[in-house]
């Protein structure tokens, strides 16, 4: 197998990879390592995007990689959030929601794929994950500038990303719920 093949799972490893340093980061209070955290994790989100690219690209999409990069994507956000819950930055429910949610499609994928059906991504689901994607870093940097309260927009963004998580999830279930009865014989 080439680089080029190899490529795209690299790069959904590299989002797991990046959330220690982010975790270690976020344990010092100083602007540096804010910035320094909020950097990687944007360079981490970036993956995201270009680890399907490359996979679509070099014809590499794979059953393994479409169960890695959700897992890469949950590791990295929900590492950084407890971080977040820890320096008081954002409220517990909040992680609490995301994670409930999270092991429930965790859940349904394994019995999806016990049953050998398949279910697709939500679109609100990825609607989710790159609100998250944004919001995070602003509220690792925690800057309001020129009078506009970034930290208080972004912790907004984080409970709409709750409610598209609980709504994309609400989709999983009647999702693999209909493919179910389709593939139950009569």
């Amino acid at each position: 197998m080439s680089w080029k093949q190899k490529l795209p799972n690299y790069l959904t490893y590299s989002r797991i990879f990046f959330a220690i340093p982010i975790t270690v980061l976020l344990f010092y209070p100083d602007f540096a390592c804010r910035f320094a955290a909020a950097f990687l994790f944007v360079v981490a989100s970036i993956t995201d995007y270009f680890d399907g690219y490359f996979a679509r690209r070099y014809s590499v999409v794979s059953a393994f990689g479409k169960l890695m990069v959700p897992v890469g994507d949950k590791i990295l956000v929900t590492a950084t959030l407890i971080m977040l819950v820890h320096v008081q930055k954002i409220h517990p429910y909040l992680v609490i929601l995301l994670l409930s949610r999270d092991l429930l499609i965790g859940g349904i994928r394994a019995a999806a794929a016990a049953d050998q059906l398949v279910i697709a991504a939500q679109s609100s689901g990825k609607w989710k994950t790159a609100l998250q994607m944004v919001c995070i870093p602003t509220l690792i940097l925690s800057l309001d500038l020129f009078g506009i309260p970034f930290t208080m927009l972004a912790i907004s963004g984080l409970w709409l990303s709750v409610v598209l998580s609980t709504f994309s999830g609400y989709q999983y279930f009647a999702a693999y719920q209909k493919a179910q009865t389709k593939s139950t014989p009569n």
